[in-house]
């Protein structure tokens, strides 16, 4: 039905698969693009060439992170999700085993550095260093044992298995610490009656927490497009596996270049590409939300069609409520979190002490 539709379009033929550049081909996975078709020098054009999305990305991110001063971990992860954009591009261009587990074993890799960030914010150093030791022998256990099974399932259910567990802690963490309602339960227990404790200034708290709750709706915004675009491209690429024959048949059918549109594994890259991107824009505004530094930094995200940032403001004092009273910087480091965070990374926050 659908090369009935679009028959009636201006294209050319598929020309018939030739022998590659790179031939014969050594990876376990054959996706359903053919080879060598549009040219010798790349086995899966549009399977290679979409990834060209991800090397943008990751660049983007990169002068982001440099220019703003992010923490160096989401540094690192952008430039793990470079290194799977180009990882891909090599293995669906060459279609050789030793690209296929760049491509693949790079995914993992960087979901273990936004695992490393996720749970080791505001613990101590000793528990960064094991859970760094942990993530390290996963990962290898992981290459290893993928290498000896050559199980894409393996794969594909160890990087869903990693990536679930982010997300939904990332979730948890963004709203114990941000919704206000959730965070006084846990400042609750820094009794403010006691002397020598302290309390925020009511004026400024409710400047805080109007804000926060502007900032929780943006984040749920931020993660329900990610998530979406990111599902998204996951069903269209189940459908491109399991109806492959289908889909070709249609290609042959509709021609050149409409026939592109029919790459599910395109869209896959495309789709993944830009979830993943937003998850990381997600994670660095969280971050400094646990820094308490929403005052300093901001979501620039205009439109929902647009590509999020985590911008430096420059007027970072313009949105703080300013008063008589006085202002004073007091560590908290007493004060434990539920989560094992500590109120001493608390910055800027009006405060007045009770006598």
């Amino acid at each position: 039905m659908v090369a009935n539709l679009l028959s009636w379009l201006p294209s050319v033929p598929y020309p018939p698969s030739q022998e590659g550049w790179w031939s014969p081909v050594t990876s376990t996975l054959n996706w359903c693009e053919e080879d060598y078709y549009a040219t010798i020098y790349s086995a899966e054009i549009v399977n290679t060439l979409t990834n060209l999305l991800f090397m943008y990305l990751a660049g983007k991110g990169i002068n982001n992170c440099l220019k703003h001063g992010h923490d160096t971990i989401f540094l690192v992860t952008f430039v793990g999700y470079m290194l799977v954009g180009t990882g891909s591009f090599l293995f669906h261009a060459t279609l050789k085993y030793p690209m296929q587990l760049i491509d693949e074993l790079s995914m993992i890799y960087t979901t273990c550095l936004m695992f490393y960030a996720t749970f080791s914010f505001g613990r101590s150093r000793i528990y960064s260093i094991f859970l760094g030791i942990f993530l390290v022998s996963l990962s290898l256990f992981i290459t290893l044992y993928y290498h000896y099974l050559q199980d894409p399932a393996f794969h594909q259910n160890a990087y869903a298995l990693l990536t679930a567990i982010v997300v939904f802690r990332s979730m948890w963490v963004m709203e114990v610490n941000i919704r206000p309602s959730f965070r006084a339960k846990w400042k609750a227990h820094a009794k403010p009656n006691v002397p020598g404790t302290v309390k925020v200034d009511q004026v400024d708290q409710d400047r805080q927490d109007k804000r926060d709750k502007e900032i929780l709706s943006q984040m749920w915004t931020l993660v329900a497009c990610g998530i979406s675009i990111f599902i998204g491209g996951f069903g269209i690429w189940t459908l491109d596996n399991e109806f492959c024959p289908t889909i070709r048949q249609w290609r042959r059918q509709i021609g050149l270049p409409w026939g592109i549109l029919l790459e599910g594994h395109g869209w896959w890259h495309l789709m993944t590409g830009i979830g993943a991107y937003f998850y990381i824009v997600w994670g660095i505004w969280l971050r400094h939300c646990l820094n308490y530094r929403q005052d300093e930094y901001e979501l620039k995200w205009p439109r929902i069609t647009s590509l999020p940032l985590v911008v430096r403001q420059q007027n970072p004092s313009a949105g703080k409520h300013q008063n008589g009273s006085v202002q004073k910087d007091v560590g908290l480091s007493e004060l434990q979190h539920p989560l094992g965070l500590t109120l001493d990374t608390c910055r800027g926050s009006r405060l007045e002490l009770v006598e």
